[in-house]
């Protein structure tokens, strides 16, 4: 991912000055060297004076044209960060051919040779900024468009071909090359763009949503290792019913793709409608795997599933609102494993994760509010704290509201965000305005570093029969700020409680006596 020579504030932030709407992609695929056409309609939406700034690295130009006319030399500006374009109608289409090179991209941002060079295969990772590294974009996630790829490649070396979206067509293209098109209905990002091209082999299975959509789930994998995702298809169909009880989201596509590989650089990656995972975060050998393994397996593929909608449907405005799509999902995979398998468990894994990972860097120097106000490297961003702690909020939110209270603020949030870029704000609002509540105060949790400290003082007055409980909130020395809303559960037991002291105690002088 690419580092800033300055560092990216969020008070800097500004809307793009121009959309792009549609992008239809064509990608001759080599190892060596990949050809890719890109034809972007783009809209202003800004400064009347503002060129279009394309985000392009490590890209060789090979033609431009607007509105299928070559452009002059003076007409743009090409340099080691991107392209620029003068002088544009207020709509139009930009059409570049770029050279790029997957094997040499030690990067592996963008598009990638994964394996080796003899049995390898092509394969991407976008997130956060490897988009710009295929083609010229304005590599932003609030800028949202719909996709229509094109693939060719060698049949032999790459039978398998997939991109974002549904299937539409493919067909022999001559020489031993053959091509396959996808089309995703849905707006999205960039950084949700995907393609796979290899020999991957496949296992599948038939799911029906809620809505009557009949869809086909497809785990690929190399064949040495496709035998051990049965557990992994299952689990897909089993977060997809999940999803549809407790929150209403059905899956909208005809197909949903995972794929596992050896050599991927992330853990897993939510790109829309093709999921890629590292294979160790997949694979479950029914022999000698592990309840735990099982486990894991379970919540990382409900996780990357869920983000189809809590990211994917809805993304982030900014990468300083990372939180709203990756706390939210993490909390959305813990409520899925404590269904599913065990709350209790699930519960106390995650409190150690906590105190094993996020106390410790929220204490330490590089301690840091859930949405930092600044950031000089977008791959330093993924911590504990946006992940975990995000999570907490969420779920002292849900608490606050109620099972059904959150559901009605998620399905506002949902409806009214879908296919758009939204914020930590645009979510606190929808909530509060599904429930009746000014849920504003919580936006201090996402603004302040520091684990806030509660202390509880109770004082139980016999003659009045009135029990008093005091509560404390201390911020760290280092992050003063605002108090914070902190849900309390609070239970008092009377009789019950009696015999509890009278069977403890009786149970002391037993053992005594022994």
């Amino acid at each position: 991912m690419s580092a800033t020579a300055t560092p990216v504030r969020l008070g800097d932030y500004r809307p793009p000055d121009w959309r792009v709407t549609d992008v239809e992609l064509i990608f001759d695929l080599d190892p060596a060297e990949t050809i890719v056409e890109a034809c972007l309609r783009v809209v202003r939406d800004g400064d009347a004076s503002a060129p279009l700034q394309l985000d392009g690295e490590q890209l060789e130009l090979l033609s431009l044209q607007v509105d299928d006319r070559p452009l002059e030399a003076d007409a743009y500006r090409l340099d080691a960060r991107g392209l620029t374009v003068f002088d544009l109608p207020p709509a139009a289409s930009i059409r570049t051919r770029a050279r790029i090179r997957p094997a040499a991209n030690t990067a592996l941002q963008g598009l990638y040779l994964s394996g080796g060079a003899a049995d390898g295969f092509l394969l991407t990772q976008c997130e956060a900024e490897g988009f710009r590294r295929i083609t010229w974009f304005p590599d932003r996630p609030d800028v949202l468009a719909r996709y229509t790829v094109t693939l060719r490649a060698d049949r032999e070396r790459y039978p398998v071909l997939l991109a974002n979206g549904n299937a539409v067509a493919a067909g022999d293209a001559g020489a031993g090359r053959h091509w396959a098109r996808f089309v995703d209905p849905h707006p999205k990002p960039c950084y949700l763009f995907a393609l796979v091209a290899g020999r991957l082999e496949r296992i599948e299975k038939p799911f029906v949503t809620a809505e009557g959509r009949a869809v086909t789930i497809v785990v690929h994998a190399q064949a040495d290792a496709i035998a051990q995702c049965r557990w992994a298809l299952e689990c897909i169909q089993t977060a997809m019913r999940w999803d549809e009880q407790r929150f209403g989201r059905c899956y909208d596509l005809d197909v949903f793709h995972v794929v596992a590989t050896h050599d991927f650089t992330m853990g897993a990656m939510e790109n829309k409608g093709l999921n890629i995972f590292n294979s160790k975060y997949l694979l479950a050998d029914v022999d000698e795997a592990t309840d735990e393994d099982f486990r894991h397996v379970l919540a990382v593929v409900g996780h990357e599933y869920f983000h189809n909608w809590s990211g994917n449907r809805v993304t982030c405005r900014d990468w300083f609102q990372l939180s709203l799509k990756e706390g939210l999902t993490v909390y959305r995979e813990q409520e899925f494993e404590s269904d599913v398998a065990s709350r209790t468990l699930r519960r106390i894994e995650d409190v150690r994760t906590l105190w094993r990972a996020q106390f410790p860097e929220d204490a330490g120097p590089l301690s840091h509010p859930v949405r930092p106000a600044q950031y000089s490297a977008i791959d330093n961003f993924y911590t504990a704290t946006v992940y975990e702690k995000g999570a907490e909020i969420v779920r002292m939110l849900a608490t606050v509201l109620g099972r059904d209270g959150f559901r009605r603020g998620l399905d506002r949030y949902f409806e009214r965000h879908d296919g758009q870029a939204a914020t930590i704000e645009d979510f606190l609002a929808a909530l509060g305005e599904a429930n009746g509540r000014d849920l504003s105060p919580w936006l201090a949790w996402y603004e302040q570093a520091g684990t806030p400290e509660l202390s509880a003082e109770g004082r139980y007055d016999a003659a009045s029969g009135r029990y008093a409980l005091t509560l404390r909130q201390r911020l760290p020395q280092a992050a003063p700020g605002r108090p914070l809303p902190i849900p309390v559960a609070l239970a008092l037991f009377d009789a019950v409680a009696a015999v509890w002291r009278r069977e403890r105690k009786a149970l002391r002088r037993s053992r005594t006596t022994v």
